[in-house]
């Protein structure tokens, strides 16, 4: 275990060096966050024009939603699936195939470099936009269940997004599938809107799948209240099923990744 710490930090620190070389590209997020922000609320504010709750979400209800899953995703972002079928496609792939050490885990410990560096020059400033700026009420029902629930949203994004990258071992590209995933995933995951105001049939589809568990469940743990297709279940009963699903996602990257290297020819290297 502490020689798997020393490579973890080892690896993450590489990452955020290479990554803080280029950290200007991710300080434009410090905009577009608190625009798009800006655009939501003016939208809404029209919506609530005449007061009332929609989805049983007020007006303050809706505002902080957006905060909140704003910063969430700037915590959670993850690119995975795109650096991993890159290596399968290339042959580069070969080079960790032959290292003792899961290539799972190295990219795992990159994702936790980048969003260090995320969390610094993103996070942060956006945060404090949103606090200082807009007034947007940031403090959470429980800090220890919100701290846990987007932990396991961290890790849930990147077993998603890792496993979807493993489908390079079949497919030559995987552009076209990683775009419908990620359409999907914007859609289902909360990102663009909350949950509760898709129709009800849909919701119960969408309570079933892993993508609610990375902005939305969050979101409402952060509330200190869930509800989807009518299921209401308490704040410990949903982030216990959030961890369920992690281990799931796990399982499923882990055989995805023993089928896949049947398969890899190391084509290119």
């Amino acid at each position: 275990m502490p020689h798997k710490i020393k490579i973890l930090r080892a690896a993450a620190m590489a990452t955020y060096k290479e990554w803080a070389a280029y950290r200007t590209h991710s300080m434009v997020s410090i905009f577009v966050g608190p625009v798009y922000f800006l655009v939501q609320v003016s939208i809404w504010r029209a919506v609530y024009t005449d007061g009332g709750t929609i989805g049983g979400m007020t007006l303050q209800d809706m505002v902080a939603y957006y905060g909140v899953a704003a910063l969430i995703s700037y915590l959670i972002m993850d690119f995975a699936d795109w650096n991993l079928q890159m290596l399968i496609r290339t042959g580069k792939y070969l080079t960790f195939a032959l290292r003792p050490m899961h290539h799972r885990f190295f990219a795992l410990s990159q994702k936790i470099g980048h969003r260090v560096l995320g969390f610094l020059f993103e996070f942060l400033p956006v945060l404090a936009i949103f606090i200082f700026i807009f007034k947007v009420n940031l403090i959470p029902a429980s800090w220890l269940w919100m701290i846990t629930s987007i932990l396991l949203s961290f890790l849930i994004q990147f077993y998603i997004n890792y496993t979807i990258g493993l489908t390079g071992f079949w497919l030559v590209k995987t552009q076209g599938l990683r775009s419908v995933i990620h359409l999907l995933t914007n859609i289902c995951s909360g990102a663009l809107f909350p949950l509760l105001l898709l129709p009800k049939a849909l919701q119960t589809v969408v309570f079933f799948l892993p993508f609610q568990f990375t902005i939305y469940v969050p979101s409402m743990v952060f509330t200190g209240h869930y509800s989807l297709g009518g299921i209401s279940p308490g704040i410990p009963w949903i982030v216990g099923l959030q961890a369920v699903y992690t281990l799931l996602l796990a399982g499923l990257s882990e055989i995805m990744y023993k089928l896949g290297m049947k398969r890899f020819t190391a084509v290119g290297a």
